[in-house]
């Protein structure tokens, strides 16, 4: 294909994988204070509630999406206990509002 064909051809859909949660139990939840979209990502800002949370775990609310960095007064850190506030910034988009309690699960 050309490169008018790239511009004025057909519209390709983007490649979106479905994210399974592949444990049972969730290992924490997440109380939602505001949800914000910053180029293409969605980003959760909240309270831990109970348990821990890693980048790399999943978060479940509304669909599922993966947890890409966790960042804790604008520092980006590797992990989040119980009674933090923190920024999980997602790969993938879920439904969620203020005020939801998300699940998050262990990949």
């Amino acid at each position: 294909m050309g490169l008018l064909g790239k511009f004025f051809g057909k519209k390709q859909e983007p490649d979106t994988e479905e994210i399974e949660v592949v444990s049972r139990n969730p290992v924490a939840t997440f109380l939602v204070e505001n949800v914000l979209k910053v180029m293409k990502r969605e980003i959760l800002i909240g309270t831990v509630k109970g348990g821990m949370v890693y980048p790399g775990y999943k978060v479940k609310g509304n669909g599922v999406a993966l947890v890409y960095a966790i960042e804790r007064n604008r520092e980006r850190v590797e992990f989040a206990v119980d009674g933090d506030r923190v920024a999980l910034l997602l790969e993938g988009r879920i439904k969620v509002r203020k005020g939801d309690v998300v699940e998050v699960y262990q990949s």
